[in-house]
């Protein structure tokens, strides 16, 4: 017989019908109610047993984790909370689960607790949830690309060249690193490495998509990027996703349009898609507001801050409009931020950019035109030669999400840019190229595919929303 998904069933009114399911048990109550799930969705279907047609022995191995098959009719539930439940004909257990050791038990666990059984979290509501919404939101931005024409380019994971300029990289090699071979000054003699150079973990694909957009005209990356930054915060991972999409012929106007239009695209998707895990993320977001102090209580629910984002046209500030602001506000004036704004030329914290979005604009906010010196060396420099046409996204609760620029496509200023920030010319000559043959002005941005899926489910920490987190000191699983 066909195997039907819980999902498939619970929305089901062809009552009197056979069916099969497997499953996994949440619940087992009384001898008769099995709550079983599937994974297909937030909610558990409840089947019902006559405890006098099964043996003893094999209902003592129906225990909370165990694995089944269950056949039987589904009918019209009689008790509240669901609208169909199963009345059970036949039980198999594909698999048992030791309650005396299984540690995914239904009651509240902490997110450290769970974190430690990351390989088992996965059963839980939340987490199962969180999962959820972070497959959707990655079909929603594949959607959304296609169908604004598009191509969808895989990046190198393994790279010669530092895209960010920051150093943070993870050395790849296969060297042996208790005989390294060394050079005649007595270094390591990369020319002995697999790649013939040294070589890393990207940091981001942007580069290499810049040189398709070129040639597609409008291109994107999504994919992992790696950074050894020895960041322990509840924002950082050393292993995460990006989204970087790269489109010829567009400026820095054209290149916040697209970011705006793309966010709240995706954001709509699930808003749609997923109603039942939104709903219960949204509630436990309110139960987890509740215990923190007043003053870091959000005033808005989950649901009302996508919504929020959705709704709300993105403000479009330059950076030093947004300096003017934050160095006259209350927070800075009576030393309530950690970090004090004084001058012109200060690199925002989240502190800041959440100020910005949620106590002075109340929007989403997109800030503009920022110093060059805090800047990657691919951006644009403006006519004044302090600033390049930088952009960050910002949103409540979160702060920036989204980083990007309109790229610098002259070469003489691009390679007076390497110069200054001691950038050997010949790792970047293949990106120096497509400023020599048919440059043009080009724009694209990077979002950290992590930052979205806390900010679309509510969740405190980041390494509670990608399935096996890398962070300084913990590779597990």
């Amino acid at each position: 017989m066909k195997r039907h998904s819980i999902s498939e069933l619970l929305e089901s009114e062809k009552y009197l019908q056979e069916v099969t399911i497997k499953g996994w048990v949440r619940t087992f109550r009384s001898n008769r109610f099995i709550a079983l799930n599937d994974g297909s969705t937030m909610k558990n279907i409840q089947c019902v047993i006559n405890f006098e047609n099964f043996d003893e022995t094999l209902l003592k191995r129906i225990t909370t984790g165990a694995a089944l098959s269950i056949a039987g009719t589904l009918v019209e539930s009689q008790g509240k909370g669901q609208k169909v439940e199963i009345q059970v004909k036949n039980i198999e257990i594909l698999g048992d689960s030791n309650p005396d050791e299984y540690p995914i038990q239904p009651k509240k666990h902490s997110l450290e607790f769970l974190r430690e059984n990351a390989h088992l979290r996965v059963r839980t509501n939340t987490f199962s949830a969180v999962m959820r919404i972070r497959s959707s939101l990655s079909f929603a931005i594949h959607q959304y690309f296609m169908q604004n024409g598009f191509y969808y380019v895989h990046t190198p994971i393994i790279t010669g060249s530092d895209a960010e300029g920051a150093g943070e990289m993870f050395k790849v090699t296969t060297l042996d690193i208790n005989n390294t071979p060394k050079t005649e000054e007595g270094k390591i003699d990369y020319s002995k490495d697999f790649f013939g150079k040294e070589t890393s973990l990207t940091v981001s694909g942007q580069l290499e998509a810049e040189t398709y957009a070129m040639a597609l005209g409008k291109v994107y990356t999504f994919g992992p990027t790696f950074r050894a930054e020895n960041s322990n915060t509840s924002r950082h991972l050393s292993e995460f996703w990006m989204i970087e999409p790269e489109v010829a012929f567009n400026d820095l106007d054209a290149n916040m349009d697209l970011a705006e239009d793309f966010i709240k695209y995706i954001l709509k998707y699930i808003l749609t898609n997923c109603d039942d895990d939104l709903q219960f993320l949204n509630q436990r977001f309110l139960q987890e507001e509740k215990s923190k102090p007043a003053i870091q209580r959000s005033d808005m629910s989950l649901l009302e801050k996508l919504q929020f984002v959705i709704d709300n046209n993105f403000k479009r500030v330059t950076y030093t409009e947004a300096i003017d602001i934050l160095r006259n506000s209350k927070p800075n004036k009576k030393k309530k931020f950690q970090y004090i704004i004084n001058e012109w030329g200060a690199d925002l914290q989240s502190e800041h950019e959440r100020y910005l979005v949620e106590k002075h604009f109340k929007c989403p906010v997109i800030l503009f035109d920022y110093p060059a010196n805090i800047k990657a060396f691919y951006m644009r420099l403006n006519e004044d030669e302090k600033t390049v046409r930088a952009m960050d996204v910002l949103f409540p609760g979160i702060g920036e999400i989204v980083g990007g620029s309109q790229r610098e496509e002259r070469l003489n200023v691009l390679k007076e840019k390497i110069k200054a920030l001691n950038i050997d010319e010949k790792e970047l000559w293949w990106y120096l190229d497509t400023r020599k043959y048919g440059s043009a002005i080009h724009a694209g941005f990077g979002l950290g595919f992590e930052r979205l899926v806390q900010f679309a489910t509510g969740m405190s920490n980041i390494r509670d929303v990608i399935p096996y987190p890398r962070t300084p000191q913990n590779a597990e699983f």
